[in-house]
């Protein structure tokens, strides 16, 4: 199975059907960004802190695997040149959308977030990845990628699940209760019960994977980065979990060479 094409697919599937991650900012938020008001989320519901962004006036940055009209158009009202970079050219319309409705200048590239092929070594001041290495099979090229386009001394920061989430039961979940089934790391392909899945294949359903923590961190420390900032965020209430534990992590790297 062609996870990336499917994923893609599932993707556009979900703009079609306003998925919140493929809703465009409102242009007051634009507005707000241009007067240096803003913020941007890499995980459900808590803000990056301002700290993690250096002055953005003219900074290139990478939104990877970022596409939906969120973090790129509010990034270019507050002064950056901002590339966003997604394998769902309907989520990248939502962007160019954003960006003719309000007059910004932004680039929007279609690609695989596992190969940056297309932009050459040190390319970019800063890179933006919000959860989204969920939907990728091998995480590990992300991070050997995002290095390699990003300058010396630049900076990456990036949202992920804790792959806790992926033990449970998805079916008793939904009943209200926790039972631990699943190992880590986690593939729906593989892991969900058949008719479950092909559930999901006839609803356009975005496959996920849980990828081991090793993966998530180390990976980005053996890519070349230090890891400078660290935060936990729930899924606002939706989870079983929330009551229990924080489910999603974000991180803020520089990259130091390897």
């Amino acid at each position: 199975m062609d996870i990336l094409e499917y994923n893609r697919l599932a993707w556009n599937n979900n703009v079609e059907s306003g998925n919140i991650w493929t809703q465009p900012v409102s242009s007051d938020l634009i507005e707000q960004a241009r007067r240096g008001e803003w913020e941007i989320v890499l995980t459900p519901t808590r803000p990056v802190p301002r700290s993690w962004f250096p002055p953005l006036q003219g900074l290139n940055v990478l939104c990877l695997a970022s596409g939906g009209g969120q973090q790129g158009p509010i990034l270019a009202a507050a002064g950056a040149n901002v590339t966003v970079f997604d394998y769902s050219e309907k989520q990248l319309e939502q962007d160019r959308y954003v960006a003719e409705r309000d007059g910004l200048v932004l680039t929007t590239v279609q690609g695989d977030m596992a190969n940056l092929a297309c932009f050459d070594d040190e390319t970019f001041d800063f890179i933006v990845h919000p959860v989204s290495n969920v939907f990728a099979e091998n995480v590990l090229p992300v991070w050997k990628e995002a290095s390699r386009v990003l300058k010396d001394r630049g900076t990456l920061i990036s949202g992920f699940t804790n792959p806790l989430i992926f033990l449970f039961d998805l079916e008793k979940e939904e009943q209200g209760i926790l039972e631990v089934k699943h190992k880590i790391p986690y593939a729906d392909i593989t892991d969900l019960p058949k008719e479950r899945l092909e559930q999901y294949k006839k609803n356009n359903t975005p496959l996920e994977f849980g990828h081991r923590l090793e993966d998530q961190i180390k990976g980005q420390i053996d890519a070349g980065f230090v890891i400078t900032g660290f935060y936990e965020d729930t899924f606002g209430g939706k989870s079983l979990l929330d009551p229990y534990i924080n489910t999603f992590i974000a991180t803020k790297s520089v990259k130091l060479g390897i």
